[in-house]
């Protein structure tokens, strides 16, 4: 049976549909001083997939009380798809008694399951830090259908050199165009971020600005900022993970955004294309 966590409702439903599998209905319940309970009712199965973006803190106790309640309920092998992994990008330790949070949440995480499934992940190694054995999923091909059929010379075009495989990706799906990457530096004392523009031109060109995570949306806004002044025609952008905490989408649309385009790896109003196909060839 597919077990959604509270966080990946739509994206479980579609999973469930594009594999034939049952979808159970859990439940999430709070008690009066705050602690969670996730129960798993009518699961009746001996095989779970559980899928549950951790992108809170509540969101990660669901996904270990899910992995705790399906094992209860009788299942004897356990998949856990992690649409979108909070606390990936924290893969090292950047300061003398700082831990390494992905590394810890890997682990708690493979105390209650017999393999991990991980869409895009910001750093491939953080696979190394599961105990059991991690798939990588790409569901950035998907991001490349709802974009407009009529792009003028389109450019792909990534915020950093790290998101070009991304872009590369999505300018492959569409069929059509070329990719280049930004340069970004970033002060980690005043997490001030400097873009230098790439040297594609990008005059009366259709760019798409396509990264595998849009969070905050402050980087991303700054690089479209300079494609506008360039003189690009039309600005989308692109995601695997739309994070967009806070004002991202404000900001990014004030930059001069002409449509935001994500997955349902992060479920939001902008989630227009889904990760379940490239999740269900990846559980056969």
């Amino acid at each position: 049976m597919i077990v959604p966590g509270s966080s990946s409702q739509q994206l479980a439903a579609a999973l469930a549909a594009e594999t034939g599998r049952a979808l159970a209905t859990p439940t999430y319940d709070r008690f009066p001083d705050g602690e969670r309970l996730a129960a798993v009712p009518d699961f009746d199965d001996d095989e779970a997939v559980i899928v549950a973006t951790t992108d809170s803190d509540e969101a990660w106790v669901e996904l270990l009380q899910l992995q705790d309640a399906v094992r209860e309920a009788g299942a004897t092998d356990v998949t856990t798809v992690i649409p979108y992994m909070g606390y990936a990008r924290q893969d090292a330790s950047f300061g003398d008694g700082e831990p390494v949070s992905a590394r810890a949440m890997a682990r708690a995480i493979s105390t209650g399951t017999d393999r991990v499934r991980l869409v895009n992940p910001h750093e491939a190694s953080v696979a190394d830090f599961f105990d059991v054995p991690v798939g990588a999923v790409d569901a950035a091909a998907a991001l490349a259908d709802p974009l407009p059929t009529d792009l003028v010379d389109p450019l792909f075009l990534s915020p950093d050199e790290g998101a070009i495989g991304v872009a590369a990706t999505v300018r492959d799906a569409y069929g059509a165009g070329e990719t280049d990457f930004f340069e970004k530096h970033r002060d980690r004392d005043t997490g001030a971020v400097a873009v230098s523009p790439s040297d594609a031109s990008v005059a009366d060109r259709d760019v798409v600005v396509v990264d595998d995570i849009i969070a905050t949306g402050s980087t991303m806004s700054e690089s479209v900022a300079v494609l506008t002044d360039r003189g690009a025609a039309r600005v989308l952008t692109a995601c695997v993970h739309p994070v967009l905490v806070a004002n991202a989408v404000t900001k990014l649309r004030a930059a001069g955004v002409d449509r935001i385009v994500g997955s349902d790896t992060v479920e939001r109003g902008c989630s227009v294309v889904s990760a379940a196909p490239a999740l269900a060839d990846a559980l056969d």
